[in-house]
Formats: C-alpha cells, sequence, structure tokens
C-alpha cells in the first residue's frame, strides 16, 4: 500500500443485516488508488462494488479496518467534517445523471462552487474553463432536458470535476447510454482524470470501461480476487 493513495482500504469488513440474516459484503479487503489513476471495479450483482463505493465516498463506514482519504483515516471524523470531506474532495457520477432540471448547464456545473462560497467571477471562469473541456461550452444555456444521455452525462463529469477533486466515485455511469456514446463518455472521464490529476473509482457491468482502465479490480462475495 502507497502512503500517496489517494483512497486506501486495509483489511476492510462490512456486513449488513437484512431481516435475520447477515449479508458479508466485504470481507478482509485491501484496496488503494493513486492520483490520475481510473479504476474499474467489476464484478457480479452482490459482489461488493457498491459497497466499496459507499465506503471511499464517505456514505458508509466500515465495521472493520481502516479507510483514508489523503492519509486521513476518516474513522476520527464526526458527521459534519466527513460532509465537508465529501463536498469539497469528492466528486459523484451517477448512472441517472442526477442534474437539476430547472438548472442551465452551466448553473449546474456551478452549483458545487456556490455551495463552497467561491467568489462569483472565479465560478464563471472555472465553469467555462470545465464545459470547454468537455466539449459542452455551446450548450452552456440549454437545460437538461435539450440535452441528449451523453451529453447530460458529460454536465455530471464536469460538475464532478468542477471543485477539483481528489477522487471521483462513479456508479455504472454507462449503464444508460448506446454503446457509440458510452464509449465517448469513459474516454472523456480517463482524459479528464488523467489531465486533472482526479483518482476515479467506477463501478460497472460495461466490459468496454475494462479495456480504458489504468487498472482492474475484480470482486467475487466481498473478497478482491
Amino acid at each position: 500500500m502507497s502512503h500517496a493513495a489517494v483512497i486506501e482500504l486495509r483489511d476492510v469488513y462490512k456486513s449488513y443485516q437484512l431481516g435475520a440474516h447477515s449479508v458479508h459484503a466485504l470481507q478482509g479487503v485491501d484496496l488503494a488508488v493513486q492520483r490520475g489513476e481510473l479504476l474499474a471495479l467489476t464484478g457480479p450483482s452482490g459482489s461488493g462494488k457498491s459497497t466499496i463505493l459507499n465506503l471511499c465516498g464517505l456514505i458508509d463506514q466500515a465495521d472493520a479496518g481502516d479507510v483514508l482519504l489523503n492519509g486521513t483515516d476518516i474513522r476520527h471524523l464526526n458527521e459534519t467534517q466527513r460532509t465537508l470531506q465529501r463536498r469539497d474532495t469528492i466528486g459523484f457520477i451517477f448512472q441517472s445523471f442526477n442534474l437539476v432540471p430547472v438548472m442551465t448547464v452551466a448553473e449546474n456545473v456551478d452549483y458545487p462552487l456556490f455551495l463552497t462560497g467561491v467568489p462569483l467571477a472565479e465560478r464563471r471562469e472555472r465553469v467555462a474553463a470545465q464545459l470547454k473541456a468537455v466539449g459542452l461550452h455551446e450548450h452552456a444555456e440549454h437545460l437538461p432536458d435539450a440535452l441528449s444521455g451523453g451529453q447530460r452525462q458529460r454536465v455530471a463529469i464536469a460538475r464532478a470535476l468542477i471543485k477539483r477533486p481528489s477522487l471521483v466515485i462513479a456508479d455504472e455511469p454507462t449503464a444508460s447510454l448506446d454503446s457509440h456514446t458510452a464509449d465517448q463518455v469513459l474516454d472523456l472521464m480517463r482524459e479528464r482524470g488523467h489531465a486533472e490529476g482526479a483518482a476515479f473509482v467506477i463501478a460497472s457491468h460495461d466490459d468496454r470501461l475494462t479495456r480504458r482502465s489504468d487498472r482492474i479490480v475484480s470482486l467475487l462475495d466481498g473478497r478482491l480476487q
């Protein structure tokens, strides 16, 4: 394990209670993701992919083991500190885009900066640069419903990267896209991750992801294969 890792899991265990049954979602997982690396998480449904995303995104907590974000053990953070870490250092990309329909493309991308109090002039400059980077600068004033699925996912990528996160979490980001558009979105995530130095952790059943990733981690029954 590298001390330079953006996100690091050390001997992590996580179980969930479903009625009278206990589901062992993760069983002794060790994983480190470096700055600028695009990591593909693969495996069948129920293998533990979503649990890893939730731990990396500070949405859930491990039962045992350590989870370090930029070298900080998140076990020692209170809920307010965890929320601030999520807001300031982690970007999220979802299968269903999760854009605000009444906001323009530019406003959707700007929103994370607005929440953190970045001055208006800087926000406008950063939003324009990010939209240009994902090829959507001509659509800045459009509403999400006027865009194709691929374009909306590009907006989601721009929004995830606008606050210059060290880590981006993506859950099945190409599941609702056609094959050609999915290829474009995967290429864009790889290119922007390398260009901006963000570590990407992507869970997907899409075989095309594995061809574009820097590293593939396969899970089965809560264990790395």
